[in-house]
């Protein structure tokens, strides 16, 4: 289909997509639609074949264009086949997407592309979702000048150790492609060396060769991903047993017991429970594993129990029985001290972090000093070394030092949260995380907000299951979190969809013809609904936006409202607390955007 005038979509330039395939396939285990994707993603690199088909002026011009592009690539691809020589290839090239479908073949495309132009030689393999491809041999990696990485994804990196490697992501392997075979070419490359020996790593996606700020983020959000799911699902079946016991009466009167007071919601509470309880060491597992691959998951996650669990666990270990000796030395250093009986212990969500960072490390480490063991013994290290002294080094860390200093900072958070609740300042508070939204929309500080919010919901269920009840005030300003931050992601998308209707004449036809998805988008709590607008034209944008989302925190957090899931809209919306004046807060803070882009943001002819 060609829409000539083009709708607004997440494109990587911010621009309409003029041209709609719709693919239809037999739904088989060789996912057939993903093949036909790829090949789509390929040809539609070459401009010659978009402007054939937005000029196309039947069904049948349009499919010929496209059976014409298809023998072409497939001629193109047998005689660079035979075309092969010994001299190989002067430039060698991964690409890979997390999702391994569209970008990983078009940033294939463009370097291949970028290096006929230049008159370089270039390999590259594919690694999307059907399997690499095109794989490098060992003797082409020896025999090449350079190596470039356009990957958003895990890639095995210790086959490229002593090569000058360049690192970038998948979106500058398409739009940056001749500059990094340019460079890859002129031997300014920096010389790769895998960290820890042989081993995979995870690719540093990044303009800088992956900047330490840039890998942190990398490496958390692997965490969070993850974890999400568990946050998700078990966040929404709690949520569910609450609103049992609200509906059955025992919203006031469950107290510490709210959730558990018929076996219905009993049951949600239980399942959905142990979904949560599996977020911490999810997250730490799989920040261990973006750093260190797969031997620091079992490290990694036994650090998440710690942090999750806390040391209370051997509070029902007997300390010197009636009748056996007292504790004495070390053994009493490590009762008094590790296994302390009063205080919090659990660490929880932030230890869960540090420890997964501290994971990885510890497993490189250990990969690093185990170098120079015989290689007889290589296949004893990732099956014994790693995860015996990883696992030791993370429990004495977790016991000793982490768990009781975090708990102690976490003791200090519940006392903050009940002073902010008590003293009327948690509006504060949804202010800032509302604002935190809006910002970026699904980029670093929208996800911290998100993961702060989805941290209290955590925090809350720790609270009741220490004792306290529902309506604690520190319990409740968890939840009053979770609610700013939901609303906060709503109103971008509702306040730009309504500005689109009551200012139509500061957007293009594209962008007005969107505000039906909008709506919907906002509604379902998906912020990036907002993400064109705020691409073409950040500077007016953005301010709106952040405003708003900044004004419904504000108001959600002093009218008192509550949310204990995770996510899901207006489809959780039984589960706010003062659903009401939730509403209001989410609709006033999306006037604020609407009208704030009817007086600031320019008309759209004269953009």
């Amino acid at each position: 289909m060609v829409l000539p005038d083009g709708v607004p979509f997440d494109s990587l330039d911010g621009q309409p997509a003029n041209l709609i395939f719709l693919i239809a396939a037999p739904n088989t285990e060789d996912n057939v639609h993903l093949t036909v994707l790829a090949r789509l993603s390929e040809l539609l690199m070459d401009p010659d074949f978009v402007a054939a088909l937005k000029n196309a002026k039947t069904k049948d011009e349009f499919l010929s264009v496209i059976d014409k592009a298809e023998a072409s690539k497939e001629a193109a691809e047998e005689a660079k086949k035979a075309a092969k020589t010994d001299a190989g290839a002067e430039i060698l090239a991964v690409t890979s997407c997390p999702n391994g479908i569209a970008h990983t073949y078009m940033a294939a495309e463009a370097i291949e592309k970028a290096g006929k132009n230049l008159g370089v030689r270039v390999k590259v393999e594919t690694r999307g979702s059907g399997g690499a491809k095109n794989v490098l041999t060992d003797e082409e990696i020896k025999n090449a000048k350079a190596i470039v990485i356009a990957a958003d994804a895990k890639v095995p990196m210790d086959r490229f150790d002593g090569k000058p490697l360049i690192n970038a992501s998948v979106a500058d392997g398409i739009g940056k492609a001749e500059e990094l075979v340019k460079k890859a070419s002129s031997g300014s490359a920096p010389v790769y060396h895998a960290a820890g020996g042989k081993k995979e790593s995870a690719s540093a996606p990044s303009g800088n060769s992956g900047s330490v700020g840039h890998q942190i983020y990398t490496h958390l959000m692997s965490g969070v991903g993850h974890m999400l799911p568990f946050v998700i699902g078990g966040g929404i079946l709690v949520a569910i047993a609450f609103l049992i016991d609200t509906i059955a009466g025992y919203g006031a009167t469950g107290g510490s017991n709210f959730g558990n007071m018929l076996p219905l919601s009993s049951f949600f509470k239980y399942v959905g429970g142990l979904a949560m309880g599996m977020m911490v060491p999810v997250l730490a597992g799989y920040i261990a594993y973006s750093i260190a691959d797969k031997p620091g998951l079992a490290v990694g996650f036994l650090g998440g129990l710690l942090a999750s669990n806390g040391n209370a666990v051997a509070a029902s270990f007997v300390w010197g029985a009636d009748g056996a000796e007292p504790l004495h030395g070390f053994m009493k250093f490590l009762s008094d001290f590790g296994f302390t009986h009063s205080g919090n212990t659990v660490s929880g969500f932030l230890g869960g972090i540090v420890i997964g960072f501290l994971a990885g490390y510890i497993v490189l480490w250990l990969e690093k000093i185990t170098e120079g063991m015989p290689k007889s013994l290589d296949g004893i290290r990732p099956m014994l070394i790693y995860p015996v002294v990883g696992c030791f080094i993370v429990g004495v860390l977790m016991t000793f030092i982490f768990n009781p200093l975090i708990g102690l900072i976490n003791t200090g958070l519940s006392a903050m949260l009940t002073g902010l609740s008590s003293s009327g300042l948690i509006w504060l508070l949804g202010l800032i995380l509302g604002g935190m939204m809006a910002i970026d929309m699904g980029g670093p500080i929208n996800k911290a907000a998100y993961v702060f919010g989805t941290g209290m919901l955590a925090q809350a269920s720790d609270y009741m299951n220490a004792g306290s009840a529902a309506n604690d005030p520190k319990v409740q300003a968890c939840y009053i979190a979770m609610a700013a931050v939901m609303v906060g992601g709503m109103v971008p998308p509702v306040g730009i969809a309504l500005a689109t209707r009551i200012f139509p004449k500061k957007f293009t036809e594209a962008e007005k013809d969107t505000w039906v998805s909008n709506l919907v988008m906002g509604a379902s709590f998906i912020t990036e609904g907002a993400i064109p607008f705020a691409a073409a034209d950040p500077g007016h944008v953005i301010p709106c936006t952040f405003a708003g989302a900044a004004v419904a925190g504000l108001l959600s957090a002093a009218f008192g409202c509550t949310l204990m899931a995770p996510h899901g809209g207006v489809f959780v919306f039984a589960t706010v607390g003062h659903p009401f004046f939730y509403i209001l807060s989410w609709l006033i803070g999306s006037l604020v955007t609407c009208f704030m882009l009817g007086f600031i943001k320019k008309d759209a002819d004269q953009m």
